[in-house]
């Protein structure tokens, strides 16, 4: 089984909970329709990574997001994450009308940073990801169209979170290809506070 960091421990989480189509501009970038209700697709622990990978099978895609550890049923810690996808499958995938979990599912699909304890306020919350030096995404709650306590309720409307479960809350636009040898830095804040930094270089 695939391990995430908290608190210096090591948790299991038996799944990871994504949320898809959550800012508006990142829905514009991939001339994706708005979606009139929450858009929610699961990765199995088996797509959890420390090694970032450049290509599968074809090239990948980075989208870089704000992640939440869920505990009781409630957000225990937070992170932040790297949502990996095979773009060009996943296109055929949605215009057939198919599922995104080849695209989305696969091994090392997933990567995050550590988590840290958090019961503040979501709203101060933002993160960004620089590309060899170069920002290339940034995102905060605010920008979400869905907030991550509606997020919360949604899937436990239906669906179990495990402790140790993982919340991926969607990217904001700029989104792209990864090159081998890119570094890819992940920075969390709460406010002007950085709360995490993590770093990979791609493979």
């Amino acid at each position: 089984m695939r391990l995430v960091k908290y608190l210096e421990q090591q948790v299991t989480p038996s799944k990871i909970v994504c949320v898809g189509r959550n800012y508006v501009e990142h829905i514009k970038e991939l001339n994706n329709e708005m979606p009139e209700e929450m858009v929610l697709f699961v990765k199995p622990n088996s797509a959890i990574s420390e090694t970032l990978l450049s290509t599968d099978q074809e090239p990948l895609h980075y989208e870089a997001e704000l992640c939440f550890l869920v505990k009781e049923g409630r957000f225990e810690g937070v992170g932040v994450g790297l949502d990996l996808t095979k773009r060009q499958l996943q296109s055929r995938l949605k215009t057939k009308g198919l599922p995104w979990e080849r695209a989305k599912s696969f091994d090392g699909a997933a990567l995050f940073s550590e988590f840290v304890p958090f019961d503040g306020d979501l709203d101060s919350l933002s993160f960004r990801l620089i590309v060899d030096g170069e920002l290339r995404q940034q995102g905060d709650v605010a920008l979400m169209l869905n907030r991550p306590e509606a997020m919360l309720a949604e899937i436990a409307s239906f669906m179990t979170l495990e402790d140790g479960d993982i919340l991926m809350t969607g990217t904001p636009k700029g989104v792209g290809q990864i090159a081998k040898g890119e570094r890819f830095t992940l920075e969390l804040y709460q406010g002007e506070r950085q709360l995490v930094s993590q770093s990979w270089v791609a493979k």
